[in-house]
């Protein structure tokens, strides 16, 4: 049911925040996430950034323990698991919250000649925060917004968004709810994908601790197209 990976590399790419690499490629559509388990410590699920790539942030018990692993250590990975972005429209936006950056620096990384313009709006609470910024090489153009001005426009990438809607024709969007759901209502659910967030513990759609409405975010998402969402985001 797992597989085992040796981390190849870690290196630091945001404040609190850590890429591990791995030694196995895994074949995934951007926005699937993996299972990762620790032996005594326990399983968090994690999208991933690249085919042997996840990016995490420090917030808790469990990825405080996985920071303290050493390039060469072991990790225990199940997956991929659910719906991935799906590929649709010419000129899109790629919205951008936190830590919600890694999916969609997948989808663009994966899908940079598959479009006419991809423009990434991304937000964070200041400067040290932004992570995987070299996403730049993968986009036509990059916006940044943070919380307190100390990088690029001082606000949130809704603002943006709001702004230039009628750029684009399709909207992919990953971050903090409050987020999400301003992402939602900015496009009256139509033409965005969003990759949601529920605390999950099976990640294979059993356990049902990650409901969203009818849905469970590990068996129907984690993305979903946003006239799914009317009424439950």
């Amino acid at each position: 049911m797992y597989r085992v990976v040796n981390i190849e590399e870690i290196w630091d790419v945001a404040k609190d925040v850590k890429a591990f690499r791995f030694n196995k490629r895994i074949e995934f559509t951007p926005g699937q996430f993996v299972m990762t388990w620790l032996p005594g410590v326990g399983e968090k699920p994690f999208s991933l950034a690249w085919r042997d790539m996840i990016v995490v942030k420090r917030v808790g018990p469990f990825t405080t323990e996985l920071f303290k692993l050493e390039e060469g250590d072991r990790l225990w990975i199940r997956g991929p698991y659910g719906h991935g972005f799906i590929k649709k429209g010419e000129k899109v936006a790629l919205v951008g919250g936190g830590i919600g950056i890694p999916p969609l620096y997948a989808f663009a990384r994966k899908n940079q000649k598959e479009f006419d313009q991809i423009t990434l709006i991304y937000g964070a609470r200041s400067k040290d925060e932004l992570a995987l910024l070299d996403i730049g090489d993968y986009v036509d153009d990059v916006v940044i917004t943070t919380d307190d001005g100390s990088a690029g426009r001082k606000g949130f990438p809704t603002d943006i968004l709001t702004e230039r809607k009628e750029e684009f024709d399709q909207v992919y969007a990953c971050g903090p709810e409050p987020m999400l759901k301003a992402v939602l209502r900015a496009m009256d659910y139509k033409n965005v994908q969003i990759s949601a967030e529920r605390y999950m513990k099976c990640g294979i759609g059993v356990c049902g601790s990650c409901n969203l409405g009818k849905y469970l975010v590990c068996r129907d998402g984690p993305v979903f197209e946003g006239e799914k969402l009317v009424g439950l985001l």
